[in-house]
């Protein structure tokens, strides 16, 4: 059986794979990413994935090779990771009780066949305070977060509900991830 490489630098991604008992290794892709211009969030992420995939699938030709990327869209639009706190506050705030969507997009790649797909999870935030957003903020976990916030984490709290994979949204959807990979073992 060909080893597998998860193409991420994420410890979520990591976890959840591991989770699903899944051996692998990983080579973090030294991409620069390039978003494709008019893209909707779906074809944002799974281009990204492809991206990331081939890099390390081309120096690994003999591997299965996994790339993911993960965006949160609200009415269409990407909210990245936040620039600094005041920037995360604005993202959090513009959450407060509404509906967004987690799109993570996978490629997996082995030799000549691929796998490239998108799963999207409805996220519904709870009406926040500015105080909760504030001492949210000030535990540092938005930071690296896209649309600021972890729902693995402290961010557990502002999440009414989700419609969807929860796994989706932490950064891997782990079950269709697996059924996938049973189709290149």
């Amino acid at each position: 059986m060909a080893d597998i490489i998860l193409a991420s630098a994420s410890p979520r991604r990591r976890e959840l794979l591991a989770l699903a008992g899944v051996d692998f290794a990983v080579k973090v892709a030294d991409v620069e990413e390039v978003i494709p211009e008019n893209a909707s969030p779906d074809e944002v992420v799974k281009s990204l994935a492809i991206q990331k995939a081939s890099a390390v699938a081309q120096e690994n030709p003999d591997s299965i090779v996994i790339g993911s990327d993960t965006v949160v869209a609200l009415d269409g639009v990407i909210l990245g990771k936040p620039r600094d706190e005041e920037d995360a506050v604005r993202m959090l705030k513009t959450l407060s009780g509404r509906s967004h969507t987690v799109y993570t997009g996978v490629a997996i790649i082995h030799g000549e066949k691929t796998s490239n797909f998108c799963e999207a999870t409805e996220v519904v935030f709870n009406s926040l305070t500015d105080e909760e957003i504030r001492n949210y903020v000030a535990t540092k976990e938005p930071m690296d977060k896209a649309g600021a916030y972890g729902i693995q984490g402290k961010g557990c709290v502002l999440v009414e509900k989700i419609v969807g994979d929860y796994f989706n949204v932490v950064g891997l959807p782990v079950s269709r991830v697996y059924r996938e990979l049973k189709s290149f073992i």
